[in-house]
């Protein structure tokens, strides 16, 4: 398989209705494909139970890292709004919070099984995919 066809772009969102309260998380998985278009392969959503905003953004990183690996990418790039996760995962801030430590030790985990990894930051309307996905999985929750 060429590497173009190991690139994949994914939104993630994690929200709480409440901080902390009733939380759930969302991905949309996009391969790329040889022409640069990127292509759907996969929409989720689920609630999470109680938990902060911060700590559901991290869970939807996670979760949607483990569906990514069963594909093999060779390069990922991470497109979410939360500017204070982003800038965590990059390395440009620290991670004081005692929640957030061991999620963030996760994802650097995983991080380490795939060639490239990019973290970008999106405005919240380029996000309404992934925070649909949040937000559909809370309203059925209910």
């Amino acid at each position: 398989m060429c590497a173009m066809q190991n690139r994949f772009v994914i939104y993630t969102d994690g929200g709480a209705r409440g901080n902390p309260g009733p939380a759930a998380i969302g991905f949309v998985i996009f391969q790329i494909s040889h022409e640069g278009a990127l292509v759907e392969m996969k929409r989720f959503g689920e609630t999470i139970g109680v938990t902060t905003n911060n700590q559901a953004e991290y869970r939807a990183v996670i979760r949607a890292f483990e569906e990514v690996l069963l594909h093999h990418p060779s390069n990922v790039e991470f497109r979410l709004d939360s500017e204070l996760v982003a800038k965590q995962l990059r390395g440009e801030y620290r991670v004081k919070d005692t929640f957030l430590k061991p999620l963030f030790a996760r994802v650097k985990y995983l991080e380490h099984t795939i060639p490239q990894v990019l973290y970008t930051v999106v405005r919240r309307e380029l996000n309404q995919q992934a925070d649909g996905e949040v937000n559909r999985a809370l309203d059925q929750a209910q």
